[in-house]
């Protein structure tokens, strides 16, 4: 788990989570408790998105409307009894999304992209991150499939994995220097 390191030293760590309920914020609580990150930013894929979409509102809700890679099909289920009912992203979405597209990436603010095993993990990210003081930012960000992929689903919008990077690495930074947010009307609920 070295990394990847951006211009000004930080070191990136990517983990991989289990697409299933449940484990998948067990297995990341595990990697913020050993990797104790400043900010964390977990990823998802939309296959019927054709940009980078910053999500900005996890709700605390499991409605499945497939099966989980477990089998498990949840709905209408509270991620945490009792727990808080919504938890929005502490980065800075609309400079991040700002600062895409004025590089050409695509991009867009997603205040809902649903009940599946990416709001799940959303919403126990923002959870976990509001336990951990040494976070000081987190959020969740759904990216397109790339070409490859999308070769195999029809009419399937794509981004290339090169533009990908640039757009994670541009998102970090962004979320990096940035203290607040800019002002603009932004969001989508897709």
């Amino acid at each position: 788990m070295d990394g990847a390191l951006l211009d000004d030293g930080s070191r990136v760590i990517a983990v991989q989570l289990p697409c299933e309920f449940g484990r998948a914020s067990c297995v990341l609580g595990r990697h913020l408790d050993s990797l104790q990150p400043h900010m964390a930013i977990a990823l998802g894929q939309a296959g019927d998105s054709s940009d980078v979409r910053l999500e900005r509102v996890a709700i605390n809700l499991d409605d499945a409307p497939i099966a989980d890679n477990a089998g498990q099909q949840p709905i209408d289920v509270p991620i945490i009894v009792g727990g808080a009912t919504a938890y929005f992203s502490s980065l800075p979405i609309k400079a991040m999304v700002a600062a895409l597209r004025a590089t050409g990436i695509p991009a867009s603010i997603s205040h809902s992209k649903g009940t599946y095993v990416c709001n799940h993990v959303f919403y126990g990210l923002m959870q976990e991150a509001g336990k951990r003081p040494y976070m000081a930012r987190a959020g969740f960000v759904h990216v397109p499939y790339l070409p490859l992929q999308a070769a195999r689903h029809p009419a399937a919008p794509s981004m290339s994995l090169e533009t990908l990077e640039s757009a994670l690495r541009l998102m970090l930074v962004v979320a990096q220097a940035i203290q607040g947010d800019i002002p603009s009307a932004e969001g989508t609920l897709a």
